[in-house]
């Protein structure tokens, strides 16, 4: 599958979230682990990559099941919240 640049930086964005795990890209995008990795290499400086292949490797945030069982979103429920709302 094509991905666009808005896409590909969306998949970027969410690949390097910790809590974001790779089934949820995979959802969104068709984009399984490996294309996730490819594409962070191809997109990345290499150092960057690297260190992120360091940071998420093993990260049981990165794989849903290896999740506690109960946790089944990326992020806290405060943590997207819209402009305005205090309105």
């Amino acid at each position: 599958m094509a991905l666009t640049e808005e896409q590909e930086s969306r998949v970027i964005e969410m690949a390097w979230e910790d809590r974001t795990p790779f089934e949820a890209i995979e959802r969104l995008f068709g984009l399984p682990e490996k294309d996730v990795i490819k594409l962070m290499r191809k997109k990345l400086k290499q150092k960057t990559f690297k260190n992120w292949r360091e940071r998420v490797s093993g990260r049981k945030t990165k794989h849903a099941s290896l999740r506690p069982e109960g946790v089944d979103r990326g992020y806290c429920p405060s943590q997207y919240k819209y402009k305005g709302a205090n309105k």
